[in-house]
Order: C-alpha cells, then structure tokens, then sequence
C-alpha cells in the first residue's frame, strides 16, 4: 500500500455526488481531510473484525468485498467498481468490520476519515440524505442477491454472475469479452458454488456456446439466453 497527497487529485469531479450539497467552507475541509491509497493486486484493504475508520471511494482497479465462512471457503458479497464508496456501513452500525476487502486489481483508493464525515453529516441534511440512499440501495441489492445464490440453481447463478460482471465492468474493445478477469476459484465464490461446479457449468456454457473461454476470458456469446437462464434461475 502506498499513500499519495491529497495534492494528486481533484475531488469535484471524482465524488461530485458527495461534493455537491457541501458549502465552499466544508468543500475546504473536505479537501484537506483525505489521503490516497495504492493498493497492489491481491492486497488487503481492511480485514473482518477490524474498526473502521474511513470512508473509502474506489477512484480506479477493482475491489472484492468478501467473506470466509465454513472449511475456509470465501463467499464474495460485493465487486466494487469505480467510482463506487464502500467501508463506512460499520462504522454507522458501530460495529467491526463483518466482511474482508481486497485489491482484485491494482486499485486506487481515496480515504476520508469517518470522524471528518460525521462532522459534515451533522452539518448538512443533504450529506446525511445521500449516505441514507447509499444504504438503501445496497442493501436492496443484497437483499435481491440473498434470495438469488439461495433459490437458483447452479445454471441460473453462474449465468447471473456473469451478466453481473459484464454490467458492472462491461466489455473490452471486441465488444464481447468481459473487461474482468477471474480465477475459476473467484468466480465460484461470486456464485456461491464450488470451484468444480463453476468449471463443469462453464464447460457446459461454452459447449452450448454461450460464451467462450480463453484462459482467464469469457466471450459472452449469447447474452439473451444467458438472461433467460438467470431468469428461470
């Protein structure tokens, strides 16, 4: 990890949803309060268990926000993307940490000091409206994606992950393979599945080909059918 001055960057146009409903004077003391992260891949960016002390906004890489549950087997909640924030939840819930995060790439990360945020949040009712939406969506989404890795079956999840994975980072320039590379391992835990199912229900995809595979890349091929089948779950 390596950290940068605050110098290096320039907020507005970065967290403008953030910056927005702020006065010039807590746009100031905004600016002032934040720190710049480098995070190599596969590095950890906060463990389970931890106190959280910062807000965290993703500026650039990737972030996995995970797990590990029976037999050590990690289960991934959450793929970050840029310019996503993610780390404040428990410090609201004044809690540890319940999950892990780390660099799925190498990431970018901007750090704001909870203790600078809740001073804003008691100053501006508009600040404290944005941190309430935040949290309202990403808890629909986890309540959709309880419900989804619980009832689908082995098909209507993997297909589900890629279609998420092609939404959240899209497509390289050929303008069908997944702009994300993952190990079968990743790809399992995002779906909730073994390792081995994951390969044998890839196998079957791209024999029907609705993908195809080349190492670590997946072609999406038939985007439509793999919609169906999420669907149908």
């Amino acid at each position: 990890m390596v950290r940068s001055n605050s110098a290096d960057i320039h907020i507005p146009s970065l967290i403008a949803e953030m910056w927005e409903p702020l006065s010039e004077e807590q746009r100031e003391f905004l600016a002032n309060h934040f720190t710049l992260q480098h995070y190599r891949k596969n590095e950890i960016v906060y463990t389970e268990g931890e106190e959280p002390a910062n807000l965290m906004c993703l500026l650039s890489g990737k972030v996995k926000i995970y797990k590990d549950g029976v037999g050590g087997r990690s289960q991934i909640i959450r793929m970050i993307k840029p310019v996503e924030y993610f780390g404040y939840r428990a410090y609201f819930a004044q809690e540890p940490f319940v999950t892990a995060a780390a660099a799925f790439e190498p990431s970018l990360i901007c750090m704001i000091p909870m203790t600078a945020i809740m001073r804003l949040v008691r100053e501006n009712p508009e600040l404290s409206m944005f941190f309430i939406k935040q949290l309202a969506k990403d808890l629909g989404v986890a309540d959709e994606r309880t419900v989804n890795l619980t009832q689908k079956h082995i098909r209507g999840r993997l297909a589900e992950s890629l279609l998420f994975l092609c939404e959240s980072y899209g497509l390289e320039e050929d303008g069908s393979t997944l702009s994300i590379y993952l190990s079968r391992e990743d790809l399992a835990n995002l779906s909730n599945m073994t390792t081995s199912n994951a390969i044998r229900t890839l196998s079957q995809f791209a024999a029907e080909r609705l993908i195809a595979i080349d190492g670590r890349k997946i072609k999406i091929i038939e985007e439509e059918k793999l919609r169906k089948i999420s669907k149908i779950g």
